[in-house]
């Protein structure tokens, strides 16, 4: 299968990703950036720890704490919708990992869904469509700020 982009083209801005680390344990770090994200205009639909599966579920694994907060805006949700044909939908919700480097030490990750839409055709390259990356990402931008008040 050919890719339709070239992967090794594109960095971390074009996909909106950001990455911190926090100097606390797992539950405080996911704690925190719930309430980061929340403060910034996010809710929190959806969570789980896929280590707690794997580790359940298949033999022999021994995955270190890693957890994901599905984060969504209700009006930056619908508008992205609406300008997607609600095909971003399924991308839904907006995925915060938070992973143990080590005890003590939390990674934060996260892309930007609707960058990514637009790059494999999944949302319009248009204003519309740049006015909702612009707007999410400001929110992003601030529960990023967020995390730094720990």
């Amino acid at each position: 299968m050919t890719l339709p982009i070239d992967p090794t083209a594109l960095d971390g801005e074009d996909i909106g990703e950001k990455r911190a680390t926090l100097e606390m344990d797992h539950e405080q770090a996911v704690e925190h950036v719930r309430e980061a994200f929340t403060d910034a205009g996010f809710g929190v639909p959806e969570e789980f720890s896929p280590s707690e599966l794997l580790n359940e579920k298949v033999e022999d694994a021994d995955h270190d704490h890693y957890y994901v907060l599905g984060a969504c805006n209700p009006n930056m949700a619908d508008r992205a919708l609406g300008a997607s044909d609600n095909r971003i939908g399924a991308l839904f919700p907006c995925n915060v990992v938070i992973w143990q480097e080590e005890p003590g030490r939390q990674t934060v990750y996260h892309v930007s869904i609707m960058r990514i839409a637009r790059l494999v055709g999944m949302a319009p390259d248009n204003e519309e469509w740049e006015d909702i990356v612009t707007e999410t990402g400001e929110l992003v931008e601030e529960a990023w700020a967020n995390l730094e008040t720990a």
